[in-house]
């Protein structure tokens, strides 16, 4: 019998090939900028990886670090940090997508589908309103985050003005984004006891990780839960599941460590565990430090990051979304359902076998990036192991071992970065050349499996 199949668009015309080489585009400038004298204090131009390591970690709104952000880039390098973590954030499909409409008042036909897969915006013809929501949500979040941010650093730390809304602008931005980049040495641990900024940041890596789709249904109808789409109430559910596990391993974990929480006071303990637990959906920040944490407290931060945050939004990971549909997958096989149902609503197959195949390319890539990093560094399993998971899922928090690590590692997780942004089946359908449709069913056949 013969076998048809149809040729998907040429690799150029792909939406996902589009993606991958504008957020290829944006690390190359990034890199460029970022090579120059005028991006660091000394005046001299940084180690090309040196730049490229950090222009990939900003675009892909991770947060990993080889130099100290503030003290080895001057005010222009910081600019383009900021910058390239806005580009990042939204996606740089969603901002070419929009400067067009700016510009001309319409979308071509390919340019929406590259933006719909970026935004995961439900109906084409809707894009243009999407995008418009998005940025503007996003600018609304990040000024707000800025100005109360830029008010404390006023307040209650003598900073001039200028120099507090300047701090602002580029936490409120980062934190938005789930980036994670910070303006001191420590990132925020002189902030543990802090409420106003821990909070304030915490509030914005959650809005800013939830994603886009379930942010605006909240918007709309947050008084009625029982009108939540499947989407919004897995993203929900999973999300308040997750901090409030995490937050509890990590009082007891931490609780007597004398150098993370056993100094503080119960309330600060608290603050620092629930700042500790939502960091890992992507946020990057760490007001403890992670260096100095118990191993069993990398291992609770380690299942955290690779989960991430939602869907469509600015977190990285396998996505809460994945992690809940895995579990109802889970649960209706142990019930022998042969569907997979959420309240009143089925899950499609397809959707099933998405949900999986993340799931699995996200432990293949972090096995493979972990056994390769033990290879080329002399660090520990479970350091290696934290990294690895923290560049996939475009976390940021590290035990500190980055700086440290041999050039042919940074490339490793730099790559690695850039894969966990644009997605393990972004870049799968972008290297495809073909999409086969079979026109015949094979015989089924039994097999064992476990």
């Amino acid at each position: 019998m013969m076998r048809r199949h149809t040729a998907a668009p040429g690799r150029g015309r792909h939406p996902a090939v589009v993606i991958a080489a504008g957020f290829g585009s944006a690390v190359l400038i990034g890199t460029l900028l970022l090579g120059t004298p005028l991006a660091t204090t000394e005046g001299e131009s940084p180690h090309w990886l040196t730049a490229l390591f950090t222009a990939t970690s900003a675009v892909c709104v991770t947060g990993l670090i080889v130099v100290d952000t503030e003290t080895h880039w001057s005010v222009f390098g910081e600019i383009v940090i900021v910058l390239l973590i806005q580009a990042g954030g939204l996606g740089i499909m969603t901002l070419a997508t929009l400067i067009m409409v700016i510009v001309s008042g319409r979308v071509g036909l390919r340019a929406r589908l590259s933006a719909q897969l970026e935004t995961k915006a439900v109906v084409a013809a809707d894009l243009r309103h999407v995008l418009r929501k998005v940025v503007m949500f996003s600018l609304i979040c990040e000024t707000a985050v800025a100005a109360v941010l830029a008010v404390r650093f006023v307040t209650g730390y003598g900073e001039p003005l200028g120099r507090a809304v300047y701090l602002g602008i580029f936490h409120g931005v980062s934190a938005f984004n789930n980036a994670g980049f910070a303006l001191w040495p420590d990132n925020l641990m002189r902030f543990v006891t802090d409420p106003w900024i821990c909070l304030t940041i915490a509030l914005a890596v959650i809005v800013g990780g939830l994603g886009y789709p379930v942010v605006f249904e909240l918007l709309r109808t947050w008084r009625h839960p029982r009108r939540w789409s499947v989407l919004t109430r897995v993203t929900v559910g999973a999300s308040v599941l997750l901090l409030g596990v995490g937050t509890l391993a990590f009082l007891m974990t931490e609780w007597r460590n004398p150098a993370t929480m056993g100094p503080l006071d119960d309330s600060g303990k608290l603050l620092a565990a629930f700042f500790a637990a939502v960091m890992p959906r992507s946020g990057g920040f760490n007001t403890l430090d992670i260096g100095q944490m118990y191993p069993s407290s990398w291992l609770v931060t380690d299942v955290l990051m690779f989960i991430g945050g939602g869907s469509a939004g600015t977190a990285g990971g396998i996505k809460v979304t994945t992690f809940g549909f895995l579990l109802f997958i889970i649960w209706s096989e142990m019930r022998g359902e042969h569907q997979v149902n959420i309240g009143h609503r089925r899950l499609p197959s397809a959707t099933q076998r998405q949900a999986l195949s993340i799931g699995l390319l996200g432990v293949i890539l972090v096995t493979i990036s972990t056994w390769l990093l033990l290879i080329i560094t002399p660090h520990s399993l479970d350091q290696v192991l934290f990294e690895a998971i923290s560049a996939f899922a475009t976390n940021g928090l590290s035990t500190g071992i980055t700086a440290h690590t041999s050039l042919a590692g940074h490339v490793l997780l730099s790559v690695l970065m850039f894969i966990g942004r644009i997605g393990p089946l972004t870049l799968g359908s972008a290297l495809a050349l073909k999409q086969r449709t079979r026109r015949y069913e094979l015989p089924e056949e039994k097999v064992i499996i476990g």
